[in-house]
């Protein structure tokens, strides 16, 4: 078992690490073609990749076989599930379940947007796991043309973020809408702070150019989410956002994907943010990822050479 226990203090950003604390970052590299990485990190600033950053898990749903943007979140049931995007352009997602983030079982393919005929992809999806209800939300942007006619001619595509929700992961909800305010909108990730849910997100208007992130947020997990914030990023291109709290300390980190590098922004009170880009440090070519908890003890086995 790994015990650590530390304080990284980088000017104003500080924290305390307990010994019980680990940090994983699940991303892809490429196009996603040769599957899931991973990379872990005590104090949530340094990232080193695992298994020689190779890849864990080879893509084998869809019709293009990618695994881009992974989602892990450890659910109630205590088996971490992951949801990926699979294509440039299907109508579906990606699905696995694991013990130990190292076996994985048969890879599903969630036809999520199959029912609308014109749907052009299935980007991004993220999975949040209710405690109150037992549920599991999977959400996704896609794009379907017409359908937000008013914003349709300022940009490729025009995005609004959708859902379902499953308990077991073989019946699922009918697919509603989650999020539209107005703007081309994706990479929606949620985390529960209080009573709040919080929603970051990317504003991908391109006519005239955001290509930022922003916050927004509900009291309720399916419903409600407001009018975004004012940008939390800065005078460059972002995607990809994900979020967790360290000692009261909210990082959002993110892809910089045209400067090819990630950044990352941390606040105390989700409203004013402190850019913290020249803080963090990722494995060469990490792409849109997403961050969570785990304990050293799984970290260790992690760590340990083992045989697929």
């Amino acid at each position: 078992m790994l015990l650590i226990a530390f304080m990284i203090c980088c000017g104003s950003y500080a924290q305390n690490i307990t010994p019980k604390s680990a940090y994983l970052f699940c991303y892809f590299k490429n196009n996603g073609e040769n599957g899931l990485h991973l990379a872990y990190s005590h104090d949530g600033l340094s990232w080193t990749p695992l298994h020689g950053d190779s890849s864990y898990l080879t893509p084998e749903v869809g019709n293009d076989k990618l695994m881009r943007d992974p989602c892990i979140i450890r659910g109630g049931d205590g088996l971490f599930h992951m949801v990926w995007t699979v294509s440039w352009k299907e109508k579906g997602i990606g699905l696995a379940t694991s013990k130990d983030l190292i076996h994985w079982s048969k890879q599903e393919y969630i036809p999520v947007m199959e029912h609308e005929a014109t749907a052009q992809n299935c980007w991004a999806p993220e999975i949040f796991y209710d405690k109150p209800t037992k549920e599991y939300m999977i959400y996704w942007a896609t794009t379907i043309p017409g359908r937000f006619p008013k914003t349709d001619s300022l940009g490729d595509y025009n995005h609004r973020i959708y859902y379902v929700t499953t308990k077991d992961f073989k019946s699922f909800s009918k697919t509603k809408l989650l999020y539209d305010q107005g703007f081309n909108v994706i990479d929606a990730t949620i985390q529960k702070q209080g009573k709040q849910y919080v929603m970051f997100l990317k504003d991908e208007t391109k006519k005239p150019v955001q290509k930022n992130l922003r916050v927004a947020f509900s009291n309720t997990l399916t419903e409600g989410y407001g009018k975004p914030s004012a940008p939390i990023t800065g005078n460059y291109w972002a995607e990809g956002p994900t979020a967790i709290q360290i000692n009261h300390e909210w990082i959002v980190y993110f892809d910089k994907y045209t400067q090819h590098k990630y950044g990352a922004v941390s606040s105390a009170d989700l409203e004013h943010w402190t850019d913290i880009s020249d803080k963090v440090h990722f494995p060469a070519g990490t792409r849109h990822g997403t961050v969570l908890a785990i304990t050293n003890e799984e970290l260790a086995k992690l760590l340990s050479p083992y045989k697929y």
